[in-house]
């Protein structure tokens, strides 16, 4: 044994060095992404829906996914295009805790209370320990019940 630990201390070194020598930056977001989320962040969901139509990234669950919340917010929504950028972005990934909040909030707002809580079930699948996104959705089913019940 005392022969093996100057080997596995050698060992347990050079993988550090060698980590660290082949670490690169962490791959930024596309520049179409953030533009189209600050432009979102100001609320100018017009713009931002400018910015994702010439961006045309239509295999990006987060482009489906941005495309179909400005289109939502935008004043006056279009609820038929979000839900169907919503549903192309579930489509590329099931799990799209975004595209599963925002959708479920659609939900609530054409009076789909069923629709709401299906997709908060699939959120809680998706957020294994939790997530912004399902305690936002369940804020929201709470008080669209609320309302409801007044």
């Amino acid at each position: 044994m005392n022969k093996l630990l100057p080997i596995i201390i050698l060992l347990l070194s050079m993988t550090g060095l060698s980590q660290a020598a082949d670490t690169e930056p962490a791959k930024s977001d596309p520049t179409w992404l953030t533009e189209a989320r600050a432009s979102i962040k100001s609320e100018n969901y017009d713009q931002a829906i400018k910015q994702l139509q010439a961006a045309n990234e239509t295999s990006s669950a987060d482009w489906n996914n941005l495309l179909g919340y400005s289109l939502r917010k935008k004043q006056p929504p279009d609820l038929v295009g979000a839900e169907k950028y919503y549903q192309a972005a579930l489509k590329i990934d099931p799990r799209h805790r975004g595209a599963l909040e925002y959708y479920g909030k659609l939900k609530l707002l054409n009076n789909d209370l069923p629709g709401a809580e299906a997709l908060l079930a699939r959120l809680d699948k998706a957020c294994t320990f939790g997530c912004e996104e399902y305690s936002d959705l369940k804020e929201a089913v709470r008080k669209y019940k609320s309302r409801k019940q007044s």
